[in-house]
């Protein structure tokens, strides 16, 4: 992972609204925060926070959520998703948002910040090498 160069004022809009959406988390039981946002191509941003339930298996990430929101929307090919929580360094995805990264944002450059500014980028690809899909299903 290298550190995410900043300049790009669509993914600056994209960092304030996965800022954003961190804050409206529901995370009662972890009380650990993650907001995200997905930069499509076509400029279009979604966002998404991690929702928690009792049932903790049933817990839903924000890389999910926004990438899902997405999805719905009709969003073209992705640049960016970004991932921002309240830690002293940027915190990586999920191995089960990887894989939901691998199939919906292949080619995307995934941003990790902090609340307090620092980041760190690496591709899909890096997070996930050897990834499964839909090429590994039999027909």
């Amino acid at each position: 992972m290298i550190a995410a160069s900043a300049g790009d004022a669509a993914l600056e809009r994209a960092v304030a609204l996965a800022t954003q959406a961190r804050d409206r988390a529901y995370a009662p039981y972890s009380r650990f925060r993650v907001g995200a946002a997905v930069l499509a191509a076509d400029g279009q941003c979604f966002a998404g926070a991690n929702v928690e339930n009792a049932s903790y298996g049933l817990t839903a990430c924000a890389e999910r959520i926004a990438l899902w929101t997405g999805a719905v929307a009709g969003m073209s090919a992705v640049r960016f998703v970004v991932v921002v929580t309240d830690t002293p360094q940027p915190v990586t995805p999920c191995g089960a948002c990887r894989q939901v990264l691998s199939e919906l944002a292949p080619d995307a450059t995934v941003v990790m910040a902090t609340v307090g500014g620092r980041r760190q980028e690496a591709t899909v690809r890096d997070l996930l090498p050897g990834a499964f899909g839909q090429n590994d299903l039999a027909r």
